[in-house]
């Protein structure tokens, strides 16, 4: 049985104010105890979250790591083995903002989905088309494409332990997202690419969806039975409603 997960990517906000204030909401949340809660933070503030929510059931993870899992010189970079000594669990690889505005490669993307798990952080592996290539019918192609970049270089036993969020770019941060069969259909063939090569690991791995969750939608995706939660992107700066939508995915 898989264990929902839901997951707030705060991407580039916050400030010593509102984390302060974030963090005193998340500690007074009434959260579901079947359901896996993380957030990741800007690298500014990793420290301060971990040490605010260290008696709580969140966890907490990074929002992007280096490609080299030790320390080293690499200016400007963090590199996973830091961000576990820091306390992290948990980072995102492969965010369609790193892939389409920062130009990140599917060879660097690898690169740190290994470094990640060769340090013992958990990664979240980000796919999903934008809105050209949904119209033009070339979503599964895309998300397909996507995985097996990760699957050719490493082998699919990789995903025993990695989660996989689906984002349709076109739904990120719009106010769109895809209906809930539209979702399940895109989970769906997620997982049946997977199963093709291990079953076993089909099934046990999570599938987050991304893309405009709300707790007035969450309930009907979380329903779905190939998606197993959400990574949510700005209701989750919102303590409430954070906490509204791992409360929905609890039920």
């Amino acid at each position: 049985m898989r264990r929902t997960m839901v997951a707030g990517n705060w991407k580039m906000h916050g400030t010593r104010a509102s984390v302060a204030e974030l963090i005193d909401g998340l500690r007074n949340l009434d959260l579901p105890s079947d359901v896996e809660i993380a957030v990741f933070p800007s690298d500014l503030f990793i420290d301060r979250v971990i040490n605010g929510l260290e008696d709580t059931p969140i966890s907490v993870g990074a929002q992007d790591a280096a490609i080299d899992s030790k320390q080293g010189a690499l200016t400007g970079e963090i590199s996973p083995s830091q961000l576990v000594d820091a306390g992290c669990e948990l980072v995102l690889i492969g965010h369609s903002e790193r892939r389409l505005i920062l130009g990140e490669s599917d060879e660097t993307l690898n690169r740190k989905f290994a470094a990640a798990q060769a340090s013992g952080l958990t990664p979240v592996l980000c796919i999903g088309e934008t809105l050209e290539q949904r119209e033009a019918g070339q979503t599964l192609e895309v998300v397909e494409r996507q995985l097996n970049a990760v699957i050719d270089e490493f082998g699919i036993d990789v995903f025993a332990s990695a989660v996989i969020a689906y984002e349709p770019v076109w739904a990120i941060g719009t106010g769109l997202t895809a209906t809930p069969q539209q979702a399940q259909d895109v989970h769906a063939a997620i997982r049946a690419q997977l199963a093709q090569k291990n079953p076993e690991v089909a099934q046990g791995v999570r599938l987050l969806y991304g893309g405009s969750v709300k707790a007035a939608n969450a309930v009907e995706l979380f329903s779905m039975p190939d998606i197993d939660g959400g990574l949510i992107g700005g209701a989750s700066l919102n303590a409430d409603e954070f906490g509204a939508i791992c409360r929905a995915a609890g039920n």
